[in-house]
């Protein structure tokens, strides 16, 4: 399984526009759901996703983040709307 951090970086380089690892991302893994947390934050809104072990595996083999992208577009969504 890879850590944290790993992850993190990788989510950044494949949506570079989502901020920074530790301040506007956060990525945790949760025990009792035996799924890694991605915690999303930009402009006073936040979004929890959560991405299962093997689509874990699969963003960072490089192979796609479909779930977690379209939850990133949700939130880009919802900023870009309360901003007008």
């Amino acid at each position: 399984m890879h850590d944290k951090k790993e992850l993190c970086e990788k989510i950044i380089s494949i949506y570079p526009d989502i901020g920074t690892c530790g301040i506007d991302i956060d990525v945790n893994y949760d025990e009792e759901k035996k799924s890694w947390v991605v915690l999303l934050k930009k402009g006073g809104h936040e979004l929890a996703h959560y991405l299962d072990v093997p689509d874990a595996d699969s963003c960072m083999e490089g192979k796609q983040c479909v779930s977690l992208g379209l939850e990133i577009a949700q939130l880009k969504k919802n900023i870009e709307g309360k901003q007008f």
